[in-house]
């Protein structure tokens, strides 16, 4: 469903723009209404992060939005029930980002379960490496995307085995180092994507880490077929933007997902 959605949207001559909330940040009882909003002003997809103690590849803000939900007492159960009421209102893929900790104290089977019927399209692990997937995922459910991560130092051998493994789409991340927001991207860093994109037969690949504005978006949305943008989403809500200020962001970064 989610690698569909991805063909479709590119088909409308647009990149896919996926935005990262913390799950119950920054205010667990409009969490929903936070969702409807970003998704209405242009969202392709949500990601719907469940939070962790030890979010390892996570920057400093997402950090903070992470360790602020878990004190006001969010649990994954809690993620899938806002996943619940965010899928009664749309269509769009929705995914869970957490880690595999989390994942398996859960219990992996009954978590995909569990996800899938909240309406969540699949999950993203930032910390499951290709070595371990076949011990870790020892099924495959259907209509539920299990999604990998390459990385600009991963070796052509590597990208090709993750383009195999992972579904829905493979997550490229777009630079070294923890998610954050930054001021561009290097010509090492498009070169490394261009590489990357060149071997990615089986999948959609969208960049994520380190976009955070329109302009990000448009150094790099040719090497890619999406974006995902997080910290910077993360940072208004710190800074007590209003939703709809945060909304008209949203637009913005969807304008500059425009294949002119």
């Amino acid at each position: 469903m989610i690698k569909e959605y991805i063909e479709k949207v590119n088909a409308r001559n647009e990149k896919v723009l996926s935005i990262f909330l913390t799950a119950g940040f920054p205010d667990k009882n409009d969490f929903v209404l936070l969702a409807e909003k970003i998704l209405q002003a242009g969202a392709d997809m949500l990601e719907i992060g469940i939070p962790f103690s030890d979010p390892l590849a996570d920057g400093p803000v997402i950090q903070y939005s992470s360790q602020a939900a878990l004190e006001s007492g969010i649990t994954v159960q809690d993620a899938f029930c806002f996943a619940e009421e965010i899928r009664k209102k749309t269509d769009k893929p929705l995914i869970a980002m957490t880690y595999a900790n989390i994942v398996s104290n859960y219990g992996i089977e009954k978590f995909v379960n569990d996800a899938s019927a909240s309406g969540l399209n699949g999950v993203i692990i930032p910390d499951l490496s290709l070595d371990e997937y076949d011990r870790y995922i020892t099924f495959q459910k259907a209509d539920f995307d299990i999604v990998l991560l390459a990385t600009p130092t991963s070796s052509e051998e590597r990208l090709i085995a993750l383009d195999k493994k992972s579904d829905g789409f493979l997550y490229y991340v777009s630079v070294t180092g923890t998610t954050g927001t930054r001021n561009g991207f290097t010509d090492e860093d498009i070169s490394a994507m261009q590489k990357t994109r060149k071997l990615i037969l089986q999948n959609k690949m969208l960049a994520g880490f380190g976009i955070s504005s329109p302009e990000n978006i448009l150094q790099i949305k040719d090497f890619c077929d999406g974006v995902i943008v997080g910290s910077a989403i993360i940072k208004k809500l710190m800074n007590n933007e209003r939703y709809n200020s945060i909304a008209n962001f949203v637009s913005e970064l969807k304008k500059a997902c425009k294949v002119t």
